[in-house]
């Protein structure tokens, strides 16, 4: 009975030590504003809500640029990034739409575009016009979601850029871990041509 209670709680402690594991906070912080200013080693940015931030963008992190995504590229099979929130009479309500990579990890989880609004990444399973725009099902391996895409849905695609294409004027978007007082920029999304990122 002894050596059946060690077993036991040896078993408890390693699925707490499990979800403590899967429950960390990604490491990074979402940074949507203009950028003010860049030297080629720091984005200067004034976010969103007012603040004016300084990133450092070290040499090895590509930047991305933006281009114009419509609901006529999608296609069955293709994977999605899919910001979403509850509309009236509990429909699932698109506000962000983008291709990612097809190596991307299929999911659900709270996301910080909108308050309390969800990202899925998954893929397209169908789509099918509505009464209110376009539904897409998304099918992210333990279930679906069926997310209707409106003519006021943000969306937009990532494709390679260049690091001049981060000027003064243009709509940015930043995911930055913090070192110290620093912010380190992961990844690194800027307008280009009038499209700007959606996410």
């Amino acid at each position: 009975m002894r050596t059946r209670s060690w077993i036991i709680a040896g078993a408890a402690t390693a699925l707490l030590a499990t979800a403590a594991v899967a429950q960390q906070p990604n490491p990074n912080t979402n940074y949507r504003g203009a950028v003010t200013s860049f030297d080629g080693k720091v984005i200067g940015v004034k976010t969103n809500d007012g603040r004016d931030v300084s990133i450092n963008l070290p040499e090895n992190v590509a930047v991305n640029a933006t281009k114009a995504f419509t609901m006529a590229d999608v296609q069955p099979g293709m994977k999605l990034g899919v910001t979403t929130v509850k509309g009236p009479n509990g429909a699932i309500m698109a506000i962000d739409v983008r291709p990612i990579p097809a190596t991307a990890n299929e999911g659900l989880s709270p996301y910080d575009l909108a308050p309390e609004s969800t990202m899925t990444n998954a893929t397209v399973e169908a789509t099918a016009v509505s009464a209110t725009g376009s539904e897409l099902t998304l099918n992210y391996k333990t279930g679906t979601v069926k997310a209707i895409v409106t003519p006021s849905t943000a969306m937009s695609a990532a494709v390679p850029g260049d690091r001049s294409d981060i000027k003064p004027g243009e709509t940015i978007f930043v995911a930055a871990r913090k070192e110290g007082d620093q912010l380190i920029a992961a990844r690194v999304q800027v307008s280009k041509n009038g499209v700007k990122p959606t996410q």
